[in-house]
């Protein structure tokens, strides 16, 4: 019996470029882990975690293809942000700058 199910070819492309992108940077950083969150109308951000704690996210135009590219790169899916997963994240010192500059009122513009 055939499959009846329409694919985008568009949906596809975009699946398998965010795959290529997530795949390079788990090579770049040892391995990594992702999850997806939804962000409404803009579509869903993956945040990465590498195995050395260096992280970075992307933007998919919907959860689906966001989860597509995500198991289809084959890293390790966590569905929120918390824990051991959150713990994983090394951050440096640009993010301690911009954390202190929220608190005291956002960075100076002198």
């Amino acid at each position: 019996m055939a499959d009846t199910q329409q694919v985008d070819p568009k949906a596809e492309r975009k699946v398998a470029r965010l795959a290529k992108q997530i795949t390079s940077f788990s090579k770049a950083h040892g391995g990594a882990e992702g999850q997806v969150a939804y962000l409404g109308e803009r579509g869903a951000r993956i945040v990465l975690v590498g195995e050395d704690g260096n992280w970075g996210d992307l933007v998919a135009p919907s959860c689906e293809i966001a989860e597509k590219a995500v198991e289809k790169s084959g890293i390790t899916a966590h569905e929120s942000f918390d824990g051991e997963f959150a713990a994983k994240v090394r951050t440096g010192r640009y993010e301690w700058t911009r954390m202190a500059g929220i608190q005291v009122g956002g960075p100076k513009n002198n």
